[in-house]
C-alpha cells in the first residue's frame, strides 16, 4: 500500500536542490564569527543567504534576523517588542522634565502603564501563548480580534481597539488551520493612519511666530522623533504565506514579519524574523531647517547630530531605537537580537528554499489550487460526507479544512494513517494535546462539529493520482466509522 501525505501546512519535504545546498554548506564547518578564513568561508555563506531572502522580501541586509524556528522567530517579535518598549519608556521618563515635552501634545507612556498588545483570535499558538504569557506575568494588555464566519480578521474592532498603549498588532496572513488570507494590506493601514494621526509636525506659521521659550512644546514632534509614533508596531506570521502569497514588507506596509523555511521545502530548526530599519527620519525638518534655520537646543540640555541635523538629547540614542531587544541573550550574533552561533547548513538549506518559493511561486499557486480541486471533486464523486468550514475564495490554495458528518475527527485519523493517508486535525503545535480546534470555535462552528473537522494539505509534491486514491480511501473510510 502506498502511503499518501497531504499534510503539507504542517511541514514539506525537502526539496533535493535545497539539500544539495546544505551539504555543500556543511564544507564550511568554521564559526561564522571567527577571524580566520575558515570562519570567514562560514560567514560569506551566512551574507549570502541573507541577502537572498531580504532581497526576496525587498528588506535590507540588517533587516532579516535568523532564528531557530518561526515559534521563536514570532516570541522575538512579541516579547521583543514589548521589552524594546518598556527600555524606551523607562528613559523616556527619567529624562521627562529634560525634554519638557507638552503632555497634552505628546502623551508620555508611564512604566507604570502596562503597553497593550492586540491579536486576533486565530493566530498560531507561538503567537496566541506568548500574548497570554505576557498578559499573565502583568507584563502587557492583551485584546483578542474576533473573526467571522469566513475566519477573516474584524478589522472594525481592530480599529476600534487601537489606543495610545498600543504597542504592538500582530495578525496572521495566511491561518494555519483554515487556510483564510488575512486583508494585511488594509490592516497596515488603518494603523498607519492610527500612528500618523499622533504626528504633530509645526506649521509655517508656528515656525514664523515661535521663540526659544516655546518651541520646545514641539521641538521633538518632526515626523517620528517623538519615539510614540512609532507605534503600534505591525507584526505578520507569514509562515504559510512565502510559498504562494507575495510577501513584500514594503507593499504589505509591515513592520515585522516571520518567516519558516520548513513551509516551503526547506529545512526544519530554521527561521527567520524581518525587522523594519527603525532610524529616526523627519519628514519636513529639512524644509523647516532650510526655511528659518531654527534652533532646537534646549537650556541645559547635550545637543546630538543625526544625520547631519541637531536633535535634542531627550533620553536615547539611536541604537536605542530597535523594534524589539533579544529574547536569546550570550553574544552579538544577529546584530546583537539573538545570541548563538549560526547554523550554517540551515541558513544555506533556508535561503535556497526562498529562492525556489519566490522563482516558482505562480506556478506552484496555480498547480496546488488544482490538485486541491481535483481533491474536492473525487470526494464529491466518490460520495464522501464532508464538506469545506470555509469558502475557498478566501484560502491560500494548500490548506482545506473539511467537516465531515457522523464520524469525530480523532476517530477519522487513525482510519486514515492506517489506510496510509496522512493528513491533521489542525495545527502540528497541539496535535498531541487533543484539544478542539481554537480557531474553528473562534468562527461559530458548534463544538460538535469542531470535533469533526480535519485539515488536508496539499504541496508541489502532491501528484494527481494521490488524490484521487486519497479521495477514494477517505470516502471507503467514511463509510465504515460513520455507520
Amino acid at each position: 500500500m502506498k502511503r499518501i501525505y497531504l499534510d503539507h501546512a504542517a511541514s514539506t519535504p525537502l526539496l533535493p536542490e535545497v539539500a544539495r545546498a546544505m551539504r555543500r554548506a556543511e564544507r564550511a564547518f568554521g564559526n561564522p564569527n571567527s577571524l580566520h578564513s575558515y570562519g570567514q568561508a562560514a560567514r560569506a555563506l551566512v551574507d549570502r543567504a541573507r541577502e537572498r531572502i531580504a532581497a526576496e522580501v525587498g528588506a535590507g541586509f540588517r533587516e532579516i534576523i535568523f532564528a531557530g524556528s518561526a515559534t521563536e522567530a514570532n516570541n522575538l517579535a512579541i516579547r521583543g517588542a514589548i521589552k524594546a518598549y518598556q527600555r524606551k519608556s523607562a528613559l523616556r521618563n527619567q529624562h521627562q522634565s529634560v525634554a519638557s515635552i507638552s503632555i497634552n501634545q505628546h502623551p508620555i507612556i508611564s512604566v507604570n502603564q502596562r503597553p497593550r498588545l492586540i491579536i486576533s483570535a486565530i493566530e498560531h499558538e507561538s503567537v496566541l501563548e506568548t500574548a497570554r504569557d505576557l498578559e499573565r506575568s502583568g507584563e502587557a494588555e492583551l485584546a483578542v480580534i474576533p473573526v467571522n464566519r469566513r475566519g477573516i480578521v474584524d478589522v472594525k474592532a481592530l480599529a476600534a481597539a487601537l489606543d495610545e498603549r498600543t504597542v504592538l498588532v500582530s495578525v496572521m496572513y495566511v491561518n494555519n488551520e483554515i487556510g483564510t488570507i488575512q486583508p494585511i494590506a488594509e490592516i497596515a493601514k488603518i494603523i498607519s493612519n492610527f500612528r500618523n494621526s499622533k504626528l504633530q509636525t509645526p506649521s509655517s506659521k508656528q515656525i514664523r511666530n515661535s521663540n526659544d521659550q516655546n518651541s520646545k512644546n514641539w521641538n521633538l514632534g518632526f515626523g517620528t522623533w517623538n519615539f510614540e509614533t512609532a507605534y503600534p508596531l505591525f507584526h505578520v506570521d507569514a509562515a504559510q504565506a512565502f510559498a504562494y502569497l507575495d510577501c513584500g514588507v514594503n507593499e504589505l506596509m509591515v513592520d515585522l514579519m516571520t518567516l519558516s523555511a520548513h513551509k516551503m521545502g526547506g529545512p526544519k530548526g530554521i527561521g527567520a524574523l524581518y525587522v523594519r530599519n527603525s532610524k529616526f527620519q523627519a519628514p519636513n525638518s529639512k524644509q523647516i531647517l532650510r526655511q528659518r534655520r531654527i534652533s532646537l537646543r534646549l537650556k541645559n540640555s547635550k545637543l546630538e547630530t543625526l544625520n547631519g541635523k541637531d536633535v535634542s538629547d531627550f533620553g536615547f540614542r539611536v541604537s536605542d531605537l530597535r523594534l524589539v531587544s533579544p529574547i536569546v541573550t550570550g553574544g552579538n550574533q544577529e546584530f546583537g537580537l539573538r545570541a548563538g552561533t549560526e547554523n550554517v547548513p540551515l541558513i544555506a538549506g533556508f535561503a535556497k528554499a526562498v529562492e525556489l518559493a519566490a522563482g516558482k511561486r505562480e506556478k506552484n499557486r496555480t498547480y496546488v489550487a488544482r490538485i486541491r480541486e481535483l481533491f474536492l471533486k473525487e470526494l464529491k464523486r466518490a460520495r464522501a460526507k464532508a464538506r469545506p468550514n470555509v469558502p475557498l475564495t478566501d484560502t491560500a490554495p494548500h490548506i482545506l479544512n473539511l467537516r465531515f458528518t457522523g464520524v469525530a475527527a480523532e476517530e477519522l485519523l487513525v482510519w486514515l494513517d492506517l489506510a496510509g493517508v496522512a493528513v491533521s486535525a489542525g495545527s502540528a503545535c497541539t496535535a498531541r494535546a487533543a484539544l478542539p480546534s481554537h480557531v474553528l470555535l473562534a468562527m461559530g462552528v458548534p463544538r460538535r462539529e469542531v470535533e469533526k473537522s480535519i485539515r488536508v494539505s496539499f504541496g508541489v509534491a502532491t501528484t494527481a493520482a494521490e488524490v484521487r486514491e486519497a479521495a477514494r480511501r477517505f470516502a471507503q473510510i467514511n463509510d465504515i466509522v460513520s455507520r
